[in-house]
């Protein structure tokens, strides 16, 4: 017996994501089939930290591994929780660098990014982690492609230590030396960290800005819904309080 599409709410980007029993199922897109060869190779080298992935159903749609657990959004922050992401981080950074490319992969990228050291998520963040009661997990990878460790690692502890405005410098802080400390960072890491934190803040902001000029869908959308705000602001947040997260986590 097939079980009955239900809706999940929560994303962005795709025009539908639904479960399906323990499935999940969600557009096929150009870069579907690298996304999904980067999964079953992450899944070999670093275990249930990505949904599994399981191909095509029979109306074209991705298949993925359902994950049960709560939103990462769901959770205030605490250095013991950021020390995990942390690791979690450095274990996928690990592993992509091992992943073989071929001439034929396609990434669908939306922001700009520096660098091809390595194949990675792109938006390592509390919205697309799963915390259930023993695993954690990274979902929605459909935005992966190249990118260096340090614009990875910066955008995912600006992200979980909520270096923003809207949040004590002093509380950021303590959060950012929590994720570096999980990551293993090294000095010279620690040192690129709030540069790269600005680039990537300012990547965001540009990429909804520059689609309310241009009408692209789903990011003019979410621009006119405050996102474009929020990013704005925290870039200016990083600006201003740059000097001292710096220092303070080095």
């Amino acid at each position: 017996m097939t079980s009955p599409d239900v809706p999940l709410d929560g994303g962005n980007s795709a025009s539908f994501v639904v479960r399906s029993g323990d499935t999940v199922r969600k557009p096929w897109t150009a870069s579907s089939s690298s996304v999904h060869r980067l999964l079953a190779h992450l899944r070999d080298q670093v275990g249930d930290v990505v949904p599994r992935p399981l191909g095509r159903d029979d109306r074209g749609r991705q298949v993925l591994e359902f994950v049960p657990g709560s939103d990462g959004m769901a959770a205030t922050p605490t250095a013991p929780d950021l020390e995990r992401v942390g690791a979690i981080a450095r274990s996928l950074h690990e592993a992509t660098a091992s992943f073989p490319r071929r001439d034929t992969d396609v990434w669908t990228t939306a922001t700009r990014r520096a660098g091809d050291e390595i194949i990675s998520h792109g938006d390592l963040a509390p919205w697309n982690l799963v915390r259930g009661r023993e695993r954690w997990a990274f979902i929605d990878w459909d935005g992966a492609g190249p990118t260096t460790r340090i614009a990875d690692l910066a955008y995912a502890a600006r992200s979980f230590a909520r270096a923003d405005h809207l949040h004590p410098v002093e509380e950021s802080v303590l959060l950012l030396r929590a994720v570096l400390d999980g990551y293993g960072a090294s000095s010279q890491e620690r040192v690129d960290l709030v540069p790269a934190m600005i680039e990537r803040t300012e990547a965001m902001r540009d990429l909804l800005l520059g689609a309310v000029a241009t009408g692209e869908q789903p990011w003019a959308r979410m621009a006119v819904a405050g996102h474009g705000d929020y990013w704005t602001r925290a870039a200016a947040h990083l600006h201003r309080h740059g000097a001292v997260l710096g220092t303070a986590v080095r």
